[in-house]
C-alpha cells in the first residue's frame, strides 16, 4: 500500500464479532482481516471483468 486512508465504520454487533473471530483463527488483527476480506473480493471482481 503507497497511501493508506483512514475511516470510521459501523458494523452490526454480530458482524463484528464474527469477524473478530475470523481474525483471531487466522491471527490477523480486526483490521488486517477486513484489509484482506475486501482484497480478496476485489481480485475476484477484476478477474471477473477480465474472463469472457
Amino acid at each position: 500500500m503507497d497511501e493508506e486512508k483512514r475511516i470510521t465504520l459501523r458494523l452490526p454487533a454480530d458482524l463484528h464479532e464474527w469477524l473478530a473471530a475470523q481474525a483471531r483463527s487466522a491471527r490477523r488483527s480486526l483490521n488486517s482481516e477486513i484489509v484482506y476480506r475486501l482484497e480478496v473480493e476485489r481480485d475476484a471482481a477484476v478477474a471477473d471483468a477480465e474472463s469472457p
